[in-house]
């Protein structure tokens, strides 16, 4: 199996491949037209990227299989061009949550005191502890989750380690499992920008979730709190942001932008940048060794299962409803062409077969398949299906709900 590994990525991750048998091309520079030529001369089965965006003329340069995102989000693969094609798209959720939820306490910690604005000051060679000295303190201040995923969940160990209080939202929170968190439920994101001292999102960026953080969210805020955001910078209406900052006070800890270059070291051009009530970093919420190596295992994994069964784990792009209406139930003999005599005739009838399975019984006489069709074979295929010379044991058709 070939593989393009076009990004960073850890040396145990490539070594891990190399026992797999995998043939590698280790490109982490490649991008834009450079990565589409060397899909077209490297030929690879897989594609393993991290931040690198991934378009349809890349998917089209080579036959591709699988493309894994080493690391949690995929937003940067088009994934509607890779479904079109049949390439699976996965990525490694969860290894990276403990990284991105010590960074977004760090944002807090260091908002709360200052702590850039006391490094620049120190490094201008200024001593300021008049003004520096006021802090607001984190004791007892309630923290606000949106989004309660893997990272969500990370912070609340470290939120009730500092004496913060919590309430959440999330669309899967419900009041059982906020109270097993130990966590106080809000009905809506509004809902927790209200109560909280210190918002930090942790959402995933989909259709729904886009500038879901809005004016209407920031104006729910209470004056002078603390926003943090980890997730995507998409998720948040940056103007809205800023007019935040200006009009409530609001002090903000991002690590994600509006604006983000797409390469590792660029110019920064996100005016957001020089607003003296923000504190920024550069998208680095999962590089901790720690988190890199968790991804470069689970990328090893994902591969592996794939080489060995031509199984996906953690896949992102398999239709969760198809278009099947019926489910064709044929118990039949295990033997060559039972199979093809039943697709033969749903062929004729110009039937579309949206999923299908085949199980065999224990000694490998018998077995049953199950084919989910988008609409109903007529009776007489039926008919002659069942009379079609005694391979076919049983065969039953059911519909969908």
């Amino acid at each position: 199996m070939k593989i393009l590994i076009a990004d960073k990525f850890e040396q145990s991750g490539r070594d891990g491949l190399n026992a797999l048998g995998c043939e590698i091309s280790f490109q982490p520079d490649l991008k834009d037209d450079a990565l589409v030529e060397a899909i077209a001369k490297a030929q690879p089965d897989v594609l393993v990227v991290r931040g690198t965006k991934v378009t349809e003329p890349m998917l089209a340069a080579g036959p591709l299989k699988l493309v894994v995102r080493a690391g949690a989000g995929y937003n940067t693969i088009d994934v509607a061009a890779a479904s079109r094609r049949g390439i699976y798209v996965a990525n490694c959720p969860g290894k990276n949550s403990i990284a991105v939820a010590e960074l977004a306490f760090a944002l807090i910690l260091a908002l709360d005191r200052r702590v850039a604005d006391n490094v620049i000051a120190l490094r201008a060679g200024e001593w300021n502890k008049k003004e520096f000295s006021k802090a607001r303190g984190l004791f007892g201040r309630t923290l606000g989750l949106v989004g309660l995923g893997k990272i969500g969940q990370e912070m609340i160990p470290r939120a009730k380690a500092f004496g913060l209080p919590i309430v959440a939202w999330s669309r899967s929170l419900t009041p059982e499992k906020a109270e097993r968190l130990g966590v106080e439920r809000a009905d809506s994101p509004l809902d927790v920008a209200r109560a909280a001292d210190i918002v930090s999102v942790h959402v995933a960026l989909k259709p729904d979730t886009k500038q879901m953080i809005n004016s209407e969210f920031f104006a729910a805020m209470k004056d002078g709190a603390y926003f943090i955001n980890t997730s995507r910078g998409d998720v948040v209406d940056q103007n809205a942001l800023i007019e935040a900052i200006h009009s409530k006070g609001i002090r903000a800890g991002l690590d994600v932008f509006a604006i983000e270059p797409t390469s590792a070291v660029a110019e920064f051009a996100d005016p957001i940048a020089n607003e003296t009530r923000v504190y920024g970093t550069h998208h680095i919420g999962a590089s901790t060794d720690q988190a890199q190596e968790a991804i470069a295992a689970e990328t090893v994994r994902i591969i592996k299962i794939f080489k060995e069964t031509g199984q996906v784990p953690n896949v992102v792009n398999l239709a969760a409803h198809t278009p099947a209406t019926h489910r064709l139930v044929v118990r039949h003999l295990d033997r060559p062409g039972v199979l093809a005599q039943v697709l033969d005739a749903i062929k004729a009838e110009s039937i579309n077969v949206q999923e299908m399975e085949n199980i065999v019984f224990d000694g490998a006489e018998a077995a049953v398949a199950r084919i989910n069709l988008d609409k109903a074979p007529s009776t007489s295929t039926l008919t002659g299906l069942r009379n079609g010379g005694g391979n076919i044991i049983e065969l039953d058709l059911l519909t969908l709900q």
